[in-house]
């Protein structure tokens, strides 16, 4: 079948972790009921995005694979019978933490972790504190569903990232993401950073010819610390086609359960007459390795 049923799960964070967890189930289960076969959930979506600022007790949050939480997500989709991507704050050993997505198989089988591999430190992500960076590269995780290449939101901004995966055989890229504005820049500002994050990702499909699949929160998060205006997150979850046309893409202001029929076919096709991976100069691209090319 080159046809897959695929759903996005667009979330605001509730007021506590059995709330948004509930919340989340409640989204999940009416996707399944639409017919979905790949349910993906955004970044981090068991609670706040704690990485405004930094604390230590914030570890106390992360979790060993397997654990309660992924255990939880694993009996809802061999109940369900859906492949689920989920996005948790790994527990690997003491002083040791990942941001890690797990991907269960409709049996509930645990069918591929991979590990955030770019970590930003910027303003209101403070996640160089929090996350020690991947070390499982960017290796495509095969499910009943297609081969899923699966990145986390940092990792959308790197072209290599993709391209690594592309290289890999997967068959479309999966971005589960929290990216937001911050409410004291200019609405002008707000709207250039939210066009440069879906441009970037409609190149990784253009230059790759594979979908897109990203799915971000929604919804303002305050600092608890109240340095910072806090994160309107902005959104926007979207399918991208091989040709990087929008398939469909939720609001920046609302939550939303997207669903849409993705034709993994149409990326052969577009291939054919965009040969881009036949006409790269592999020969010519070992500087690629270097931090900057003095």
């Amino acid at each position: 079948m080159s046809t897959r049923r695929i759903a996005l799960i667009q979330q605001a964070c509730q007021p506590s972790a059995e709330q948004t967890r509930d919340h989340l189930t409640t989204a999940i289960r009416q996707a399944a009921s639409q017919g979905a076969e790949l349910i993906v959930l955004q970044e981090l979506h068991n609670g706040p995005y704690f990485c405004q600022h930094q604390t230590c007790d914030y570890f106390e949050l992360a979790e060993p694979i397997p654990g309660p939480g992924s255990d939880y997500f694993k009996e809802l989709a061999k109940e369900l019978e859906v492949v689920l991507v989920c996005s948790l704050f790994e527990r690997r050993a003491a002083g040791l933490y990942h941001n890690t997505a797990v991907v269960f198989e409709s049996n509930g089988q645990l069918a591929g972790i991979y590990r955030k591999m770019h970590i930003p430190d910027d303003p209101g992500y403070n996640e160089k504190f929090y996350f020690t960076p991947g070390d499982l590269g960017f290796t495509p995780i095969p499910t009943s569903v297609g081969t899923l290449g699966v990145l986390v939101c940092w990792d959308q901004w790197y072209p290599e990232a993709a391209r690594l995966m592309a290289l890999a055989g997967c068959d479309m890229l999966i971005y589960p993401t929290a990216i937001g504005w911050d409410p004291q820049d200019t609405p002008e500002e707000q709207q250039r950073q939210r066009e440069a994050w879906l441009t970037v990702q409609r190149g990784h499909a253009v230059a790759n010819g594979l979908p897109v699949i990203s799915v971000n929160r929604v919804g303002f998060e305050a600092d608890p610390t109240g340095n910072s205006a806090g994160a309107q997150f902005w959104g926007s979850s979207f399918i991208a086609g091989p040709q990087g046309e929008i398939l469909v893409q939720a609001h920046s202001d609302r939550e939303a359960v997207l669903i849409h029929d993705l034709d993994l076919q149409r990326s052969e096709q577009v291939r054919r007459i965009w040969p881009f991976l036949r006409d790269r100069r592999i020969d010519a691209y070992g500087d690629l390795t270097k931090r900057f090319r003095d």
